[in-house]
């Protein structure tokens, strides 16, 4: 096996109140010396994009995140234009690009996963140059994720809070979207971009995305009143929101998007800022897994 190197964020999860470089070790350790590996911690955001990318250049083969999906985004973002592959070891509240790609969610069976892992390449979507893996968007869901960033703590539960305490001050936004060849005016309430299929914790958005066909599935809802927002939730939870006619879905390779008043965004679940004009493109197959 070649040799790995871990990025450890060492605020998410479990990884604060359990010896993690221990569990490595035991998988990685003398028992198999071929599988040579570092473990290196994250100080602060953004330093993972750095050991990321230091890590390919002084060889690594894998490079792992032990992490939720900021830290998993970070080291892809490190890792593009590299020869290194992303290894995933979930240890957030989300983890929805390793559920997508079927990683074990508990520790061990993630690093037994990881000691004999499967190669293969993914699409890598961005929205206004932020590479995003999973999901990204416009409206109500970057708006909760800049909500949730603010909570003081993190979790399902805090998630879903956040959601229905803003869901009740949140207004949609007129936009105008281009893809396809097309114009379209409408009002956005969400306008995601799915690379993956889900948000995170089995939430599904866009549950027949694949991350090898090249295209981005976009999911538009252009208002949310309360009937619609409780077939929707549902709909989530269950993976069918396509065959419930709540939200349209479209897919794309580009999109432009023009919005008639600061808009929200996020990418992989992380609040960037506010902005009117969007452009989303996907480069396809431009990330090494292994999983």
């Amino acid at each position: 096996m070649s040799n790995t190197c871990f990025i450890l964020n060492p605020t998410a999860g479990p990884n604060r109140r359990r010896d993690v470089p221990a569990l490595i070790a035991r998988h990685f350790g003398g028992a198999n010396p071929a599988a040579a590996y570092v473990v290196r911690h994250t100080e602060g955001p953004g330093h993972a994009v750095e050991l990321a990318r230091a890590a390919a250049a002084e060889g690594f083969a894998v490079v792992a995140a032990v992490g939720g999906d900021g830290t998993v985004n970070e080291v892809g973002r490190g890792l593009l234009g590299t020869a290194a592959a992303l290894g995933i070891v979930p240890q957030g509240s989300g983890n929805g690009l390793a559920r997508h790609l079927k990683v074990p969610l508990g520790l061990p069976g993630a690093l037994r996963r990881l000691a004999a892992p499967t190669l293969s390449r993914i699409d890598v979507g961005r929205l206004n140059g932020h590479p995003f893996f999973c999901t990204a968007g416009l409206g109500f869901d970057a708006h909760v994720a800049q909500h949730f960033a603010r909570a003081g703590s993190r979790g399902l539960s805090t998630y879903l809070r956040v959601t229905l305490r803003e869901y009740r001050r949140y207004r949609p936004v007129p936009v105008e979207v281009e893809m396809n060849g097309q114009r379209r005016a409408t009002d956005c309430y969400v306008l995601a971009f799915a690379n993956a299929s889900q948000y995170g914790n089995d939430v599904f958005i866009a549950p027949r995305a694949d991350l090898r066909d090249g295209l981005l599935d976009v999911c538009l809802i252009d208002a949310l009143p309360v009937v619609r927002a409780v077939r929707v939730s549902l709909a989530m939870a269950l993976g069918n929101l396509p065959e419930t006619r709540a939200a349209e879905y479209f897919h794309t390779a580009h999109a432009h998007v023009r919005a008639g008043a600061p808009l929200g965004f996020h990418v992989d679940g992380d609040y960037l800022g506010h902005a009117t004009e969007f452009a989303v493109e996907l480069l396809p197959l431009a990330l090494a897994v292994a999983v």
